[in-house]
């Protein structure tokens, strides 16, 4: 099994920014893709970014492209998510998830966290 916890989450204003991370434990993630999403109230669970952790390739959706940077940290076995220039579009549950497979849709993903709230004033 393996354990994602998510943090870094909080209220901020427009404009501002904040950097999420996410730790990963119970096995070795250097085969995994890791990816982020989120989701707000009424919406669906919605991609954000994702890395790739052999070939270090990364792709964000349009809504964020930009102003948010996926990156990694191997030795920790790590994911961050850095946002910038945040609106109130960008308020929701934001989730990290591990997958061997895994890329920019919900469904290949293996691995969850338990979310981390965003909250972005107008």
């Amino acid at each position: 099994q393996v354990l994602l916890v998510e943090s870094g989450g909080g209220l901020v204003q427009a404009g501002g920014s904040l950097r999420l991370s996410c730790a990963a434990s119970g096995r070795t993630f250097s085969t995994y893709n890791m990816g982020w999403f989120r989701q707000a109230p009424g919406k669906e669970r919605e991609f954000v970014a994702v890395i790739s952790w052999n070939v270090r390739s990364a792709y964000y959706a349009d809504s964020v492209k930009g102003r948010f940077t996926i990156s990694r940290d191997n030795a920790e076995n790590t994911v961050y998510l850095q946002m910038n220039t945040l609106t109130s579009e960008d308020t929701a549950v934001y989730y990290c998830a591990a997958g061997s497979t895994g890329w920019a849709s919900r469904y290949d993903y293996d691995y969850w966290g338990q979310g981390t709230q965003v909250t972005v004033s107008s």
